[in-house]
């Protein structure tokens, strides 16, 4: 892969076939609730996709299974029996050996990934955090190209990041910094996936909004029935059908949206005195569906924030639902080449 100051074409996928096999990666993403497999070449280039395939979260096999399905439909006839997988995990992860340490919202703990999907899939597998491979994704090729001093917030069924600082990609002592998901943001409250409570994630993640949503349309279900309507019942209620009805002007998740713009501004805040990036990357699928959460963190990080990092500029991600695989790809290829391998 180029080095993060190189600018390339956009990665997103051309559908043309691939030039030699040898130059191609597969990058793999896993999350909450889908798979996302992807081939890129060494420019970061998306040369085949898979597509969003939705898996059960139902253990590691099923999940697996659905990896397997992805990385089939997309990897090109003539692959080298050691061509190279960088997997993306929501998870804390060692990456010299492919371990998933705790994964809270895949519900994991010490699970060798690498070694399972080597076994599924062929090839040397790296295994990767899900916001780090987001971040060197868009660092190398998105909206941090040329960025020193970046920290990409991702926001979707969870809450993670990860930190570029002094042109150095953060790993930490255990490869889990940037764990901003599981700051506690409000003390004793709401009980979080992980094993604390109160977590910026537990009021800000997808799966948070949907609790909430759930828990405000029982309390009050004739001010939850545009909600309802859409989800089809209280127990289906996701963070997208609250945001629906928002956008329809219902009052009830007009005012869920609004406390977790409130709860927003108080991590992103968090987030930026405790790193004083120059660069805040907003990306993830709830930044997809709440485009203007851009200008509300932005607004929070202004006006609350200590002098010298409100200044700091504040983006939307450039690479969508394809940076973590994108990334995961990329690192794969710079820590083989680190080893000489």
């Amino acid at each position: 892969m180029p080095s993060p100051s190189t600018r390339v074409a956009s990665p997103r996928s051309s559908g043309r076939a691939a030039g030699d096999s040898r130059d191609l990666t597969l990058g793999i993403d896993i999350g909450a609730s889908k798979v996302i497999a992807l081939v890129v070449d060494r420019s970061g280039r998306v040369v085949r996709h898979s597509g969003r395939l939705p898996h059960a979260n139902d253990g590691p096999a099923g999940v697996i299974d659905v990896v397997t399905k992805a990385a089939r439909t997309c990897l090109p006839e003539g692959v080298p029996r050691q061509f190279q997988v960088g997997v993306s995990v929501a998870a804390q992860v060692d990456p010299a050996t492919g371990m998933v340490l705790h994964a809270p919202n895949l519900r994991w703990r010490n699970l060798p990934l690498g070694k399972r999907i080597a076994e599924a899939v062929g090839g040397r597998v790296s295994v990767f955090n899900d916001a780090r491979s987001a971040t060197y994704a868009e660092w190398s090729w998105g909206a941090g190209v040329g960025a020193r001093d970046l920290f990409c917030l991702i926001l979707g069924t969870g809450v993670g990041g990860s930190a570029v600082l002094g042109g150095q990609l953060l790993e930490g002592g255990t490869h889990a910094a940037g764990e901003v998901g599981h700051i506690p943001i409000v003390s004793g409250g709401r009980a979080c996936h992980c094993p604390s409570a109160g977590c910026f994630e537990a009021y800000v993640g997808g799966w948070a909004i949907a609790e909430r949503g759930q828990e405000a349309v029982r309390g009050d279900s004739g001010a939850g029935r545009a909600i309802v309507a859409r989800a089809g019942s209280v127990e289906r209620i996701t963070a997208h059908h609250v945001f629906l009805a928002a956008r329809a002007g219902d009052p009830l998740a007009e005012r869920l949206v609004s406390e977790t713009e409130r709860f927003l501004g108080d991590g992103a805040v968090g987030v930026v005195n405790s790193f004083n990036p120059s660069l805040l990357i907003l990306g993830g699928g709830l930044v997809s569906g709440r485009p203007e959460w851009v200008g509300v963190v932005e607004r929070a990080v202004r006006k609350r924030c200590q002098p010298p990092s409100a200044g700091v500029r504040v983006v939307a991600a450039r690479l969508g639902d394809d940076a973590p695989a994108i990334g995961a790809a990329g690192l794969a290829v710079r820590n083989r080449a680190a080893r000489g391998r």
